[in-house]
């Protein structure tokens, strides 16, 4: 029997997502098959794929010839939140492009995935389904095919994805709120509940209801508490840090060919969950359990 337990870097991860990037160059079917087939267990009971695991959670895997072959001799390069026959999920870090840039030699997320899916799969043509900016983390969605791309294009056009992001911005802010600012001359809409402060900033989620480029950084400049580590839009320099502290944490949709919700948890990087532990109220601990509380995007919207 295979033994794990869970670490700050996997809190709120997908049982699958956990699975997948343990065993990184198995065939996507062999993952499900694990799952379904009860030959993984969290806590001693049967998991589901879209299972949220927790700090201090034990997963077990029945041992085979053929899972211990494929166990992960390294960590992989890339972090896979979600997978099916029509898209790829990716925990993006911070400082890298999805798309091409202005610099051909760049490297971007994209050219990674395309790579990873090669080598796995014999192939590997991926196409961007959202967007998220080169300095903030989490998760992007890329479709496997052109008409996977077409159709969760269409969906988001017509229902969107619910979207709810961590930031860490400068001053101190009220429990909650909404910002209520046109950008480019569009109604533009973000609304934020407080999780901490302390040390001259406040860890936030937020919830972006309308989406406009830049839409989050934009407006917490305009309100007087910019994003740390944003110098586009007013933040001081963070040291050593990749991008800036803002970070796609939890992504919902409705899968357009099961007709299934799918629930997207991106873990925190390394990064974040250390600025956010100093400079805010509450041990690593404390702040990782206040992350599972944390209202879904519909319920923010409603209230």
């Amino acid at each position: 029997m295979l033994t794990y337990q869970i670490a700050a870097k996997d809190h709120l991860r997908r049982v699958d997502s956990f699975t997948r990037n343990l065993l990184p160059s198995a065939q996507f079917s062999y993952i499900k098959k694990l799952i379904s087939s009860g030959h993984l267990k969290v806590n001693g009971a049967p998991a589901a794929p879209g299972e949220l695991l927790r700090l201090g959670d034990q997963i077990t895997i029945k041992e085979s010839s053929k899972t211990t072959a494929l166990l992960a001799r390294l960590t992989p390069e890339l972090d896979i939140l979600f997978e099916d026959t029509w898209i790829l999920c990716l925990n993006k870090p911070a400082g890298i492009a999805v798309h091409r840039t202005e610099d051909p030699e760049e490297i971007t997320l994209v050219d990674l995935a395309e790579a990873l899916l090669q080598k796995r799969d014999g192939s590997g043509k991926l196409r961007p389904v959202n967007r998220l900016d080169k300095g903030t983390s989490g998760a992007i969605i890329l479709a496997k095919s052109a008409v996977a791309a077409g159709m969760f294009g269409k969906m988001i056009q017509e229902e969107g994805l619910g979207k709810l992001y961590l930031a860490v911005v400068e001053g101190k802010l009220q429990k909650q709120g909404t910002i209520d600012a046109a950008l480019d001359g569009k109604e533009s809409q973000t609304s934020y509940v407080r999780l901490l402060q302390g040390g001259g900033v406040a860890l936030l989620a937020v919830y972006p209801l309308t989406g406009r480029m830049h839409q989050i950084r934009q407006h917490f400049r305009m309100i007087g508490h910019p994003i740390l580590g944003d110098k586009r839009y007013g933040g001081r320099s963070l040291t050593g840090f990749a991008g800036h502290a803002l970070h796609s944490f939890r992504t919902t949709l409705m899968h357009p060919a099961t007709g299934e919700e799918i629930d997207v948890p991106a873990p925190l990087p390394e990064q974040l969950l250390r600025l956010a532990s100093r400079f805010g109220s509450m041990g690593e601990e404390a702040l990782l359990s206040a992350l599972g509380e944390i209202p879904a995007a519909e319920a923010a919207a409603l209230s």
